[in-house]
């Protein structure tokens, strides 16, 4: 995971969140340009992925899928909040949709622009580029720069969950590319993907266009199959792949240099599950990884729990799994045999388990304390506060050379001293969340969102990291609302990176 720097603002919420004016409309066409969000003297170290604006401090980026712009229901949008060394700011902001001047495109209903997005250094200028996934109408790629995010190139085709990586280990940033599909059926059929290799242009033209999956080992997993032979449908052709793929995460699980994604897919008949795609020079192979078959979504996380130089992927409870699952990185990969399990129970981890928690229906993996070692922040949106249903919570479980042990868990929620709101029945808080340093300290903060705050509206809340674990000292919230940007049943922080 990425660092950066430091802290305190002073935004906080009532019950339910206290908002500025809700725009009930849609995003004007108001020209890309970061003029709020001008680069200080740099005074940290953020990782270019992170850092939009080079100033040194990671850039959250919070996705409002179903957010009304521009009279379309449902076109979607993302807001940028920059990093500080007071964190993130509700006006060093942008707020880039489809109807945004310079974002090729327009604003359709039902696109639900920004329901996922990547960041990375494709251009390799050392600032952060932002892809955001557009559905059927293809992905968008926003350029960093001094001023922040700016431009935009257009990826026709290819717009479900782009991810951003090193994946064969050449020490640039490539981009794997995914299209959007339709759920239903018992049996998905393949779709165009396409591994690009970098360095980017801003004109969008890739280094190379890799196979997807690697050539000497694709053929075998369709026999006798005449489409493979170009790649056209079958599952692991080298330039499509099969399920619709909503999300995934980025790591090295075999510790070769090349990164590796852990994705979700629907694999047909209602069932969601992991899917594990190891790179490669010659594109991806695949590999084993909890989660395969889960059947309800479930949240996924990558980051070195044990410190030994292997990412973990670290997988949520699922409907045929009722504990969280550490599956520990080695030279060969993952492997069953080699897989911590745990839930409420492991000692050390506060509250009291009970059915509907959710717990880790979503995960974030990364060193908040600074000891080498990744924690683990998991979302239980289904939990209860006292009597108060569903009002969900977030829990950071500290990683270490045993793995994970309870020592020094921690849990939050709205009725948390010094957490900006009140839990409120239903709030879901914690259904989304990232690991980043937005105020340049050296530790990793959490945000934690809640779809459901306000009406379905959404909310995000920022938790300060620090070597002692999460912190609700100087915590923030903030919603559309606070921004200037659509609101009514956006579901603001339904994505979070």
């Amino acid at each position: 995971m990425t660092r950066a720097q430091r802290r305190t603002r002073t935004t906080r919420l009532t019950a339910p969140l206290a908002a500025a004016a809700l725009l009930a409309g849609g995003l004007g066409a108001v020209a890309l340009s970061a003029g709020s969000a001008q680069a200080a003297p740099a005074a940290a170290s953020a990782a270019a992925p992170d850092d939009f604006n080079g100033d040194g401090y990671a850039d959250l980026v919070v996705g409002a899928p179903d957010a009304t712009v521009s009279s379309a229901a449902k076109a979607g949008y993302v807001a940028v909040t920059y990093g500080s060394a007071d964190g993130v700011s509700t006006t060093h902001t942008q707020v880039i949709s489809r109807s945004t001047g310079g974002v090729p495109g327009s604003a359709t209903a039902n696109q639900r622009f920004g329901a996922s997005f990547a960041k990375g250094d494709l251009d390799g200028d050392g600032f952060g580029d932002l892809v955001i996934a557009g559905g059927k109408a293809g992905s968008v790629v926003l350029w960093g720069s001094a001023s922040g995010l700016t431009g935009g190139t257009a990826l026709a085709g290819y717009g479900a969950s782009p991810q951003t990586g090193d994946f064969d280990g050449d020490g640039t940033t490539d981009l794997a590319l995914f299209s959007a599909q339709s759920l239903g059926g018992d049996d998905p059929e393949g779709a165009p993907a396409a591994l690009w290799k970098g360095p980017v242009s801003r004109a969008g033209k890739p280094a190379a266009v890799l196979p997807l999956l690697d050539k000497s080992l694709w053929w075998g997993y369709e026999e006798d199959d005449a489409s493979c032979e170009t790649g056209g449908g079958c599952e692991d052709g080298p330039s499509s792949i099969t399920g619709p793929v909503d999300s995934g995460e980025v790591g090295d699980v075999n510790g070769d240099g090349k990164d590796d994604i852990v994705q979700w897919v629907y694999g047909g008949d209602g069932v969601w599950g992991n899917r594990l795609l190891l790179g490669g020079g010659n594109g991806f192979t695949r590999g084993w990884v909890p989660g395969e078959d889960t059947g309800r979504d479930t949240g996924t996380g990558i980051g070195d729990v044990d410190n030994d130089g292997y990412d973990d992927v670290v997988v949520g409870r699922d409907g045929w799994n009722d504990k969280v699952r550490v599956a520990f990185g080695s030279a060969s990969g993952l492997s069953e045999d080699n897989v911590q399990s745990f839930d409420q129970s492991l000692p050390g981890f506060p509250g009291a388990e009970e059915e509907g928690d959710a717990l880790g229906a979503t995960v974030s993996v990364g060193d908040v304390t600074g000891d080498g070692f990744a924690d683990i922040a998991l979302g239980l949106p289904g939990e209860d506060v006292g009597d108060v249903e569903d009002a969900g919570s977030v829990a950071l479980i500290p990683g270490s050379a045993s793995g994970v042990t309870g020592t020094g868990a921690q849990t939050f929620h709205q009725n948390t001293k010094g957490v900006p709101g009140v839990a409120e029945a239903g709030d879901r808080f914690g259904v989304s969340s990232a690991l980043l340093d937005v105020d340049g300290d050296g530790h990793l903060d959490l945000a934690a969102g809640s779809t459901a705050e306000n009406g379905e509206n959404g909310a995000v809340w920022v938790l300060p990291g620090t070597a002692n674990g999460l912190t609700a000292t100087s915590s923030v919230a903030f919603g559309a609302g606070d921004l200037s940007a659509p609101a009514t049943k956006a579901h603001f922080g339904a994505f979070l990176r």
